[in-house]
């Protein structure tokens, strides 16, 4: 009898084991199957997401956005209490973490080191404490179109993995330069989901091109610019206090994210500046959220470039498990102060320049390296050597100062004809009040003058490079639909970001308001000739005035239609918002 029901015993229990095996879906990442050399492509990468989330209840997959190639943004949303909402999270009183990889797709790095994560998160009792007071959004692919581009040379600089995706989007946008102008769909997707979520923490995963050095991490933390001076002092004597020994402790020595004095020569020392709001950190302080940026060193091999970002990820997991409610608690302070009339008591900065003559010594890590004249090009050709590190002592340009700033208005309004730029603030999740009637209203504003545009475009627009600006007060009336944006809110920042005409990445550096820079009425010479004598007469000082101009511009002297247009300007005919700014400063 016991022969028998040793058997049946043995088929039971290998049944039950069956059976419990098959209900957990495999765990092992497309990343750790191919030996740690391959990213799974656009497809493995949203069913690995669906079996995280068949694998644990904490776990709930989403989308938040289609791309223009209509692929679906995928979101993982990790809570431990199982909310999965804005409200619910909120409600349990957990923080936000948006981590975010392949927004430069062939950087993907982040998504496998997150996938690793989350897994071994949900699968591991004592990895799971990091979701204590945390709830994890996750995007594994945000530029999903470029990350289908797909090949062995999308990045020349870049060891491993074997295949990637393509830096821009399907559009050929830079992502990464889109955060304040919006123009890809994909970010405004993004900004969306930020609006509903406002998470306290961000981290982008990127890899860098540059010189050749010993560090597997270096990251940037926005601390100079715009940044509010409390948050500034807990990235700084929280953060980075607790991150750099536990990344030592890990095995991965980290170092800011920082660019040579002279391109690619280390010895010429180091520099690094303000961060502007057109890229993620400095878009994310900007709205009072600290922003991680990993930038993981691209010719260090795949796995190690992956496990620093899993160890820089989780590390950071823990500090911000200890620091929740500190955090929370001071981007309230921070969004309440840009709500506050006491934000524009003190001037705004606009832009920031690098201190050439202020500097610290640093030990930076790097290795050794010749510098000869290339016969090919004529040029420098350096040459690293990383069998040979070596400790350099360089000077580190770190500090910053203001070189425009401004007091802010009340508010600002613009025209319902505008609206290209009256859609971002939707984008941005700033709050506007339309009028239902037109309004005559006194307004600062600016004319520009010298205006000059880049030759070339960039991120698909004709950039108003450099210009001057006379402020200007007025009378104005503006149609009914004409849009306020008043400044005390928590987004104060970034509504001067946009329409500052100073402020680094401004709407009209970017290009949106170009048309008020074109002349579309002209005169005819056989007009313009009898009226600039008749206003010489009627006015001495016009034609002193022409004289000393002839006299000071060689170029006008010699140009016969320049000269009538310059008389025409100066009579009641010409048009009065040329080079005017129709954005109006209430204060």
């Amino acid at each position: 009898m016991y022969k028998f029901i040793k058997p049946v015993l043995i088929v039971l229990l290998f049944v039950v084991s069956y059976s419990l095996t098959a209900q957990k879906p495999n765990l092992i990442t497309d990343y750790e199957k191919s030996g740690c050399k391959e990213t799974p492509r656009y497809t493995e990468t949203v069913a690995y997401c669906k079996k995280l989330e068949s694998a644990s209840k904490w776990v709930k997959y989403n989308s938040f956005g289609v791309s223009p190639q209509l692929r679906e943004l995928p979101l993982l949303i990790v809570d431990k209490k199982g909310n999965f909402t804005p409200e619910a999270v909120r409600k349990s009183g957990n923080m936000v973490l948006l981590i975010q990889a392949c927004i430069h797709a062939g950087e993907p790095e982040g998504k496998d080191a997150g996938f690793t994560l989350l897994r071994d998160i949900i699968t591991k009792p004592k990895m799971a404490e990091l979701l204590n007071h945390i709830t994890v959004l996750f995007i594994p692919i945000l530029n999903v179109d470029g990350h289908e581009r797909y090949g062995k040379y999308n990045r020349i600089n870049q060891n491993g993995p074997i295949e990637m995706g393509w830096r821009t989007t399907a559009n050929n946008l830079n992502m990464n330069r889109d955060f304040v102008k919006a123009d890809a769909k994909e970010t405004r997707d993004w900004l969306k989901l930020y609006n509903e979520w406002l998470p306290e923490f961000f981290i982008d995963c990127h890899t860098t091109d540059g010189a050749d050095y010993q560090y597997v991490i270096t990251y940037g933390l926005e601390t100079n610019g715009n940044c509010n001076e409390a948050l500034a002092k807990w990235q700084n004597n929280v953060y980075l206090n607790q991150i750099t020994p536990m990344m030592a402790k890990s095995g991965n020595l980290i170092f800011p994210y920082v660019m040579f004095r002279n391109w690619h020569d280390p010895r010429s020392g180091l520099r690094s500046g303000a961060t502007p709001p057109m890229l993620s950190q400095g878009y994310t302080i900007a709205r009072n959220r600290p922003g991680l940026l990993i930038e993981t060193h691209m010719l260090k091999d795949y796995k190690t470039r992956v496990e620093g970002t899993y160890q820089m990820i989780e590390n950071t997991m823990r500090i911000l498990d200890v620091e929740y409610q500190n955090l929370q608690k001071l981007i309230d302070i921070a969004d309440n102060y840009c709500a506050s009339d006491d934000f524009r008591k003190k001037a705004f900065a606009l832009n920031f320049k690098n201190s050439m003559t202020d500097s610290v010594m640093v030990d930076y890590l790097g290795v050794e390296y010749t510098v000869e004249k290339s016969d090919l090009t004529g040029g420098e050709w350096f040459e690293y050597d990383n069998t040979k590190p070596l400790t350099f002592k360089l000077p580190y340009f770190n500090k910053v100062f203001v070189t425009d700033s401004t007091m802010l208005p009340k508010a600002y309004i613009i025209g319902p004809e505008w609206a290209e730029v009256i859609e971002r603030f939707k984008f941005h999740g700033i709050k506007t009040e339309v009028i239902n009637e037109p309004k005559t209203i006194k307004v600062q504003s600016y004319r520009f003058k010298n205006m000059k545009w880049a030759e070339a475009s960039y991120e698909g627009r004709q950039q108003l490079q450099k210009f001057d600006l006379e402020s200007i007060e007025e009378e104005r009336t503006y149609p009914a639909g004409s849009v306020i944006v008043p400044v005390n809110q928590p987004a104060a920042r970034i509504i001067a970001c946009l329409l500052e005409p100073k402020a680094n990445g401004s709407m009209v550096q970017w290009g949106f308001f170009n048309a008020i820079f074109e002349q579309k009425e002209y005169s005819e010479s056989y007009v313009m000739e009898t009226m600039a004598r008749q206003m010489m007469l009627e006015k001495p000082e016009l034609k002193k005035e022409f004289e000393l101009k002839k006299t000071g511009d060689v170029e006008f002297a010699k140009n016969p239609q320049e000269i009538l247009n310059w008389f025409y300007s100066k009579s009641p005919y010409w048009d009065k918002n040329l080079n005017v700014y129709p954005v109006g400063r209430i204060f």
